[in-house]
């Protein structure tokens, strides 16, 4: 039974001694209802959340983030370009576990939610860059968990099994997550301080006039370790406008080198998610549970298009927002662009030229003859691979000499302003002669769209 927001603050005075309540109020945050939460006002204008644990497992989550809270000493808090929880003390609400930690203000926003372009989508991944920057003696003087590719790989295959032994997996699905498993290249990654799982609830957020929405402050920080970066990006699965700008601001942010398995191995452990859940039910004996992530399993195993973790399925920490995601019909995988040279008008002998001495150089006469006679040539109807193949190395070697400086070099550049479409011209005109849209006036509706999605997904705090 849900308790009161009286009764919770109640108890804040326990848990800080001689801390003068004079309000409450309830908090919610379309949390899955395995806490009992209220915000206690103290009467030096101060705002403490309580939370108090509904079943052991979730008094298990508590102790982890009392211990959490805890590891992240001021020091570690400065390097942080956001706020997080203060821990303020820990009491008993009957039988059950209770945290006091300071108000985190903000908006929160589901993933599916968060705009792309400038704003809401860099501060995020900016903001996950700046967590799995933490020195990771962080992690290791509060004796919290610290583990290397090797020890994640392992969990993960563990997963695996356990999931597969309850007989309720796809085997489509066993057998792309077992691949995955099975591929070295996915598992060569620096390992760093990652919060084990970060959502999109994660993030708590304030308008800004210029730069529109900024990551102002962070929550759920009970997974504290050392592990894998890419458990904190599993979450951009549902995602999909943001995505892929939280990933260039989190890479652009990172100082680590490139991890190309990087967002493979998030897209893994968003699916991962769900084996999760049905190996959490089936641990607790839990028949409704087992029988919840066995749908799930089934979904999204049919939704697959290919067995190369292209298709995202994310889990937000509860049943709804999973059947979310597997209600979105995934993308279809990017055209591969090849960048390299493909034109027969080189050799590639043309492209190394050596240098040449100055008494091999021909005379500045005798040059301007041969380029004279080499013209007349072209005019009179030459051949036309002559006009068509690269110039010899002497005459680019003299072009050098002569500063640097040759004869089609010297021609009038081609006014491309009238050519629409063209990367960096001026956009051509419409056909009712109005000016389309400015990039200026696309940012501002980047920001207006942005700003829309606070304000639909605002709220007071979270838990």
């Amino acid at each position: 039974m849900a308790r009161s927001p009286f009764t919770l603050v109640a108890a804040v005075t326990a848990a800080l001694p001689g801390a003068e309540v004079v309000g409450a109020r309830s908090l919610t945050s379309d949390g899955d209802g395995r806490f009992d939460s209220a915000v206690a006002t103290l009467a030096d204008g101060r705002e403490l959340v309580i939370r108090v644990a509904e079943d052991d497992a979730a008094a298990r989550e508590l102790a982890e983030e009392s211990l959490a809270l805890r590891a992240l000493t001021a020091g570690a808090r400065e390097m942080l370009p956001f706020r997080v929880p203060a821990y303020v003390g820990e009491t008993a609400v009957g039988d059950a576990r209770a945290l006091v930690t300071d108000l985190m203000p903000g908006f929160q926003i589901d993933a599916g939610h968060i705009p792309s372009g400038r704003g809401a989508a860099p501060s995020v991944g900016e903001a996950i860059a700046a967590v799995h920057a933490l020195p990771a003696s962080v992690v290791r003087a509060a004796g919290l968990a610290v583990r290397d590719a090797g020890g994640v790989r392992g969990d993960v295959q563990q997963l695996i099994d356990r999931a597969a032994a309850t007989g309720r997996v796809p085997a489509r699905l066993t057998a792309r997550w077992r691949d995955a498993a099975a591929d070295d290249d996915l598992w060569r990654f620096e390992t760093t301080v990652t919060l084990a799982g970060a959502q999109a609830q994660s993030f708590l957020f304030e308008d800004d006039p210029d730069d529109g929405p900024r990551v102002t402050g962070m929550i759920g920080w009970r997974g504290l370790t050392v592990g894998d970066p890419a458990e904190d990006l599993g979450w951009l699965s549902g995602a999909r406008e943001a995505a892929d700008d939280v990933h260039a601001a989190y890479v652009a942010a990172s100082s680590r080198a490139a991890d190309d398995a990087l967002r493979v191995r998030a897209r893994l452990h968003a699916e991962l998610e769900f084996a999760r859940w049905l190996v959490h039910g089936d641990e607790l004996r839990r028949p409704d549970i087992v029988d919840d992530a066995a749908a799930l399993l089934d979904s999204l195993a049919d939704g697959l298009r290919s067995d190369d973790l292209r298709v995202i399925a994310a889990y937000t920490g509860g049943v709804d927002s999973a059947l979310d995601v597997l209600d979105r019909t995934p993308d279809t995988a990017a055209t591969a662009v090849d960048t390299s040279m493909q034109t027969d008008a080189y050799r590639a002998e043309d492209l190394w030229l050596d240098e040449v001495d100055d008494a091999d150089a021909p005379d500045d006469e005798d040059e301007q003859a041969r380029r004279n006679d080499a013209g007349d040539a072209a005019h009179d109807g030459d051949s036309g691979d002559d006009e068509t193949r690269p110039a010899s190395h002497a005459q680019q070697d003299d072009g050098r000499q002569d500063g640097g400086r040759h004869d089609s070099w010297e021609e009038p550049t081609q006014d491309l302003t009238e050519v629409s479409g063209m990367r960096g011209s001026s956009p051509a005109a419409r056909a009712d002669g109005s000016e389309p849209p400015s990039d200026i006036d696309s940012a501002e509706e980047a920001q207006r769209a942005a700003r829309a999605a606070l304000q639909r997904w605002t709220n007071s705090a979270s838990e």
